[in-house]
């Protein structure tokens, strides 16, 4: 459809950029024609609406001739021709309305008047056609740079989705190398804990397996999903790993990431309670900021400073901010702080609330 008739509100601004140009035909029926103010005030209104639809067909012509692929000399004929025509119907009706206007004895004269200024009228037609082609122009331009920015943004968003993808697809044989090293572990010395650790595994795994295709899910049914990892946990280090939750209800049903909370714990564990003979905590802190409507995630544990580095770690943490990025954008941060015997990762995303997706 075209741009112009497909909302009323550009058809309102085109009809009112003809004002100008039906002012122009008012001074000129009058000086030029001499027509009486009565008979220009019927005509020219009559006449510029008509031309004014007339007009809009030099759309099809521009699509006809784009300006990329056509010759200048095929553009200038094409669009010379149609002006020609155009302009030649609109004087035609001109003569025509002035004929009906004559059976009124008042506007006896309006058809001497309309072939006394026949061919400024035509040329003038002619420049206004003309004037319509350059401006169908512009709008084929600029729907063409729509078109090219919609496409821009679908392909960003399927590389986006694509990105997601592959990063949900390290977590779990993230975690599960580092679940089946601890089960190898206690085979060894402790098989019942071992065995136990299977089944809390595989309910873990369950879980995650329903999450399918899904993009975000509610905060609530991600703590689940983090209390099913840290039953597997706490059969690994028993009393050693003390963990604390301090979540607002309303956060409850807002959405995040599937497996967002996990790799952080996951990441306290191996990093800090792992290396503490005597154990350690892990607090989880979630809340909402109501005025810029973000969500606050804290995950801080304690961890031995004097403890080397791992030459292989951080996977969890890298995958996280990394789906941030490719999810929110510069609309999410993401955090880390050492305090003395203390490590911290912060998360902040917008605050969305929905169907999960």
């Amino acid at each position: 459809m075209h741009p112009i008739l497909s909302q009323l509100r550009r058809l309102f601004l085109y009809l009112l950029a003809w004002v100008p140009f039906a002012a122009l035909l008012y001074y000129l029926f009058g000086a030029v024609g001499g027509m009486t103010r009565a008979e220009a005030g019927i005509l020219v209104p009559v006449l510029c609406v008509i031309y004014a639809f007339d007009c809009l067909t030099a759309w099809y012509t521009c699509k006809a001739t784009p300006l990329e692929t056509s010759s200048i000399q095929r553009i200038g004929t094409t669009h010379l021709l149609a002006a020609s025509i155009m302009s030649s119907i609109w004087v035609l009706v001109a003569q025509a309305v002035a004929r009906l206007m004559a059976y009124s004895p008042r506007f006896a004269d309006a058809p001497h008047h309309v072939a006394r200024i026949g061919s400024i009228l035509f040329a003038t037609g002619v420049l206004l056609y003309l004037l319509s082609v350059g401006l169908h122009y512009v709008l084929l331009a600029l729907q063409r740079s729509q078109a090219a920015e919609q496409r821009l943004n679908a392909a960003k968003v399927l590389a986006r989705d694509a990105e997601l993808r592959a990063l949900k697809t390290q977590i779990n044989p993230h975690f599960l190398f580092n679940s089946l090293h601890s089960i190898s572990a206690l085979t060894s010395i402790d098989p019942a804990r071992a065995r136990d650790m299977c089944v809390a595994l595989a309910d873990f795994l369950r879980l995650t397996l329903g999450m399918g295709e899904k993009t975000v899910i509610p905060l609530d049914e991600e703590l689940s999903l983090l209390r099913k990892y840290l039953a597997v946990e706490k059969i690994r280090f028993g009393a050693r790993l003390q963990m604390q939750e301090d979540v607002a209800l309303e956060t409850l049903s807002l959405t995040v990431p599937p497996l967002l909370l996990q790799p952080l714990i996951e990441n306290a564990v191996n990093h800090g309670i792992a290396n503490l003979p005597q154990g350690g905590w892990i607090k989880l802190e979630v809340n909402r900021e109501p005025e810029q409507d973000l969500l606050h995630i804290k995950v801080a544990n304690n961890y031995d400073p004097d403890t080397p580095p791992r030459r292989r770690g951080g996977v969890g943490l890298v995958n996280v901010r990394q789906r941030m990025e490719a999810r929110y954008g510069t609309r999410a941060q993401f955090a880390i702080d050492k305090k003395d015997d203390t490590f911290e990762v912060q998360l902040i995303l917008p605050a969305e609330a929905g169907v999960p997706a």
